[in-house]
This record gives structure tokens, C-alpha cells and sequence, in this order.
């Protein structure tokens, strides 16, 4: 794993439930403002539950993509009541 995924999972580990994060604030937050796409790829990765790769979305308001679809995203985030 390289540093810079080290530095996102350990942004995106102190997410708390009923918020999110953008991917690029993510990107931010871990030292490279203008890598997100690279947050969205590392998070794609993630198998861990640990990590809440869930409460990451995108700037236009829109819940971007999960690895395990969209739609389960979506459900986590209501239940959260995050939407």
C-alpha cells in the first residue's frame, strides 16, 4: 500500500457516521488536493468495514460510485441519515 493510500483510509476511517466528505476534500485532507480521482480508485480498493469509504461523495452533491453499487451507497447513507 503507498503512503498516499495510507493517508486517505486514515481520513476517510475518521468520518463520523451521519457525515461525508467529498473526494476531493479527502484528496486534501491527505496531502494532494488534486488527486481525487486517485481517492476515488483507492476507495474502489477498499474491502475493509473499518474503513467507511461509503461516506465519500461527490462535489456535485451526488453519491459517486461503491464498490459494491451505487444503490447499496445510497441505502447505508439513508440509513444514516446522511440523505
Amino acid at each position: 500500500m503507498t503512503k498516499f493510500s495510507e493517508k486517505v483510509y486514515s481520513v476517510v476511517s475518521k468520518i463520523p457516521k451521519g457525515k461525508t466528505l467529498t473526494y476531493k476534500q479527502v484528496a486534501r485532507l491527505a496531502g494532494r488536493p488534486k488527486a481525487y480521482r486517485a481517492v476515488g480508485n483507492i476507495l474502489n480498493k477498499n474491502t475493509s468495514s473499518k474503513i467507511p469509504c461509503h461516506r465519500v461523495i461527490r462535489s456535485d452533491g451526488k453519491i459517486g460510485g461503491y464498490r459494491w453499487g451505487s444503490q447499496k451507497k445510497k441505502e447505508i447513507l439513508k440509513k444514516e441519515k446522511v440523505i
